[in-house]
């Protein structure tokens, strides 16, 4: 079947008639606790998952780890689940990242779908393909690029979210917005995502992933164009991974917010990207987001984890950055001088 995503809030019947096409010799639900209880029943009306084998895991981001990926994988192997039973994955970026992981290593690969329930698992996690389970305290640090056979993004889950599980989410779509055009950028601003109608909502989160959607679809394996999502996300991991390490832990898309913002300063210091412009998106994620609980103390770890990043060669740090909204610059290997002056502005401005 065609990979697609689809955006509806019929959820039970979309997930239905997928599964039919599909045909599984049988059907295996991924949750974690609070997705049990506050989601899964809501959907008892899906033919599909009346005869699911639930399978649940721990929430939060601290539990996408090996010990979570080798209960799923038990699971499996418990009820039987062969290479043509299919997993659906209904939970935020934590269930659809290791789901979507188990589901492409489980006898080589079995299909999945993935029902994000939170706005970052839409705008994000659920859609592109990359899988995968923190380890050794880094983010992402091991996984694979599995699509799912289908992604439904549906906000009839958002209306439950707190203010800033949904600030959460839309951190990654000023990031889509930013390397969009500066007219997206100032549309994205003005906008309370704290306070939309559903069906709104639903039309704006289908605009910010057609934006990823069409960089992945030219680019699936991250060896070009894709990297430009990357923005904000060097720096972003490295404080998500900090505050892990402190025992504070910040959502992914609060740590891409504040992400953004460095990265902003940095292409301000090395592309001349617009004053105006930076210090203007700088302000509103001061305005909108918690201030980062980061201090000069925190720079050389920071360093050390953007030193483990993926999009790294040769032992040089790479970013995403912008020249303008729209132009963005990949691989680009960045002194650790620039870094450290980055972080100093950076705590000028945002805290």
């Amino acid at each position: 079947m065609q990979k697609q995503i689809l955006f509806t809030n019929e959820v039970a019947a979309t997930l239905d008639r997928l599964v039919d096409e599909l045909k599984p010799s049988k059907v295996i639900a991924l949750v974690d606790s609070n997705t049990a209880t506050a989601v899964y029943p809501t959907l008892s009306d899906s033919r599909a998952l009346k005869g699911a084998h639930l399978v649940v895991c721990p929430a939060g981001e601290c539990n996408k780890n090996l010990n979570s990926l080798t209960h799923i994988w038990q699971s499996l192997v418990e009820v039987g689940a062969d290479r043509r039973s299919v997993m659906v994955c209904i939970g935020g970026g934590m269930i659809t990242d290791i789901g979507g992981f188990a589901a492409a290593t489980f006898k080589r690969g079995i299909p999945h779908i993935n029902i994000p329930t939170n706005l970052l698992g839409a705008v994000d996690a659920s859609v592109g393909g990359k899988t995968g389970i923190d380890f050794l305290g880094l983010k992402n640090e091991i996984g694979a690029f599995k699509s799912p056979v289908a992604t439904i993004v549906s906000s009839r889950f958002f209306a439950t979210l707190s203010p800033m599980d949904m600030l959460s989410g839309y951190g990654e779509m000023l990031k889509h917005a930013l390397l969009s055009s500066t007219q997206a950028t100032a549309e994205m601003m003005r906008c309370d995502i704290t306070d939309i109608e559903t069906e709104s909502l639903l039309k704006m989160v289908e605009k910010s992933v057609r934006v990823k959607e069409q960089i992945v679809a030219t680019d699936p394996l991250e060896t070009g164009l894709r990297k430009t999502l990357n923005l904000g996300h060097t720096f972003g991991h490295a404080f998500e991974s900090l505050a892990m390490q402190k025992e504070r832990p910040v959502a992914h898309g609060i740590a891409v917010a504040h992400g953004i913002a460095a990265a902003l300063i940095l292409s301000h210091m090395l592309l001349q990207f617009p004053s105006e412009t930076m210090h203007q998106v700088c302000r509103h994620i001061k305005e909108q987001y918690p201030s980062p609980l980061i201090t000069c103390k925190d720079y050389d770890a920071l360093i050390d984890l953007m030193r483990h990043d993926k999009k790294n060669e040769n032992g040089k740090i790479n970013f995403t950055l912008l020249k303008s909204a729209g132009e963005a610059v990949i691989n680009l290997s960045v002194d650790e001088s620039d870094i450290r002056n980055t972080l100093d502005i950076f705590q000028d401005l945002l805290q």
